[in-house]
């Protein structure tokens, strides 16, 4: 089997591009795991977002679990065994944990691996929802052996973050590698525009403060908070690669300057029998000074049904016209290019303009 080879840049343009294999604890093994969820950097990895969370300030004791009710509760496993039959082709590992208040029977039907995973003494947290009360019993449910050591804090007594997992990866471990990542990286994580970001945090978090709420968050109610600002910077970021686009495309290609000298705007208007909204008037200015540029317009017209678009669209015309071009307008059904083209037949003919 070929190793994992995870891609390597002689020189990060930012420490928050660096490759997850260097980071303390990510192995080969741990980085081909880590590159099935199509993490690569840290970046990657700070994104990777929790799928709920789990509330372990305040669990439900076993006798307090109830029938069809997802919850969480903690319990030392007195009782283990794997039980096999039809020569070993089926098979149900069971484990028993007890809290002091009653006893909790966890199944895993036809997944002999799981007996790898616990042994009588450990303490484990429960997620699940109980198929049975007597015993209390959960098919399958999610588990996390609670080991002693420095990160504890990360996943006890807290809102402890559950993330989308690989095979082989443990739920705890990669808690574990957010929390060091985030530690690390959190004081070099920056704005994706601070010129628009500064207006932006006057009452939203920074985006590193966002990072870590959505990760490790002191209260429920941060999550959405952070997923709202997350949610902007991927908003923002989408605009600004939209406006860099178009820069390049404008830099790129030249088009024909017909903004037109408005005499047969001016015809047009004082026959329609109606003034032009505020909102027409901006659009047709903003129009205009596209049609007079060296480059092609790029422009999307939105509006409700009835909210003129269509007037917008024959003055549009119009500048054309008064530059010495034809127009085309396609329309989307044969139905809409009738009623365009009677439309614009109304408008332009009395004007001079022959409508095919």
């Amino acid at each position: 089997m070929s190793r994992y080879k995870p891609p390597m840049p002689d020189a990060p343009t930012h420490p928050i591009l660096t490759p997850i294999v260097a980071l303390r604890g990510v192995g080969p093994e741990r980085a081909a795991q880590l590159a099935r969820l199509k993490l690569h950097t840290v970046e990657d990895l700070l994104l990777h977002r929790p799928r709920r969370y789990e509330d372990r300030r305040h669990f439900r004791t076993i006798a307090e679990l109830e029938l069809g009710v997802a919850s969480t509760t903690r319990g030392k496993i007195v009782a283990c065994g794997l039980k096999k039959w039809q020569q070993g082709r089926k098979s149900v590992f069971e484990l028993v944990a007890e809290d002091g208040s009653g006893r909790l029977h966890c199944r895993w039907w036809n997944l002999p691996f799981m007996q790898n995973y616990f042994k009588v003494g450990d303490e484990l947290f429960v997620f699940g929802k109980p198929n049975s009360l007597k015993p209390r019993t959960i098919d399958h449910p999610e588990t996390e052996v609670i080991e002693p050591g420095e990160e504890v804090s990360i996943h006890i007594d807290r809102v402890a973050p559950i993330y989308p997992l690989t095979e082989g990866l443990p739920q705890r471990w990669m808690r574990s590698l957010l929390w060091r990542t985030l530690e690390q990286f959190e004081p070099l994580v920056s704005e994706p525009s601070p010129d628009i970001s500064a207006k932006l945090l006057i009452t939203r978090p920074t985006r590193a403060n966002a990072l870590r709420m959505i990760h490790f968050p002191a209260e429920l109610s941060d999550i959405e908070i952070a997923r709202q600002r997350l949610a902007l910077d991927e908003f923002i970021g989408l605009q600004l690669a939209i406006q860099s686009r178009r820069k390049k495309l404008e830099a790129g290609t030249r088009g024909l300057p017909c903004a037109g000298d408005n005499h047969l705007i001016r015809q047009f208007l004082a026959a329609l029998g109606f003034k032009l909204t505020g909102a027409q008037t901006r659009v047709l200015r903003e129009i205009r000074h596209d049609m007079g540029a060296a480059h092609p317009m790029r422009r999307l017209l939105q509006g409700d049904v009835g909210s003129g678009k269509t007037v917008v669209a024959a003055c549009t015309a119009f500048m054309a016209l008064e530059s010495g071009f034809n127009v085309a307008l396609m329309a989307p059904t044969e139905i809409l290019a009738e009623q365009l083209h009677g439309n614009f037949s109304h408008w332009l003919q009395p004007l001079g303009v022959r409508v095919e």
